[in-house]
């Protein structure tokens, strides 16, 4: 559990309640926790995986790879090995298959990540269409996905110290751009701050 407050003889208070009641111990000052970092400055917590991402480009040799500018090529459209022999009448040699437990072992890696890097969470949620059959282009858009986190491995998601409320949401559409089954693709973020 995490306790966090303005008033340290408030958060003090609770921990000794709690443990009247459940067995605990209090480990201190949270710095890691599932491989998320914590990072606090007067803005408030950053929570960010940057050690975690390190890890995942040095797991596939990307250390000194160029950076990518955004996580997924916008123009692409990525279409499964099913699509292409019925739609598009290709030959299995135009669309050679990846291997498929490293591609599932990429792909879970950067779900996890998402954990603390919403830039990335469309581009993975795409990809994550293709575990069954990957192709070497879903491969490549993986690739992609990592040397862009290279660029800000740090990146996170900050738990704001101030006291304004506001609520700010995001919402995106992007009308029959499946290609595989002409539904439109949407998402939104909603973010509370108290």
């Amino acid at each position: 559990m995490l306790v966090t407050g303005d008033s340290l003889k408030l958060i003090e208070e609770t921990k000794t309640t709690l443990s009247q009641t459940f067995k605990m111990k209090d480990l201190g000052e949270l710095k890691i926790f599932l491989g998320i970092e914590f990072a606090r400055s007067d803005k408030g917590i950053l929570m960010h995986q940057r050690r975690y991402a390190l890890e995942l480009l040095a797991e596939l040799g990307l250390g000194a790879a160029k950076p990518a500018g955004a996580p997924i090529d916008y123009n692409l459209k990525l279409t499964s090995r099913q699509f292409d022999n019925h739609v598009k009448h290709m030959k299995p040699s135009n669309n050679p298959s990846a291997d498929q437990r490293a591609y599932q072992r990429l792909v879970g890696k950067l779900l996890y990540l998402t954990m603390t890097r919403p830039d990335i969470a469309f581009s993975v949620q795409t990809l994550s269409q293709f575990l069954q059959d990957p192709k070497k282009s879903h491969m490549k858009a993986a690739v992609r996905v990592v040397r862009y986190v290279k660029n800000q491995p740090r990146l996170g998601v900050l738990l704001s110290s101030s006291s304004e409320e506001k609520v700010s949401a995001y919402c995106d559409a992007d009308w029959a751009s499946c290609p595989q089954t002409r539904r439109s693709v949407t998402g939104y973020f909603v973010k509370l701050e108290i």
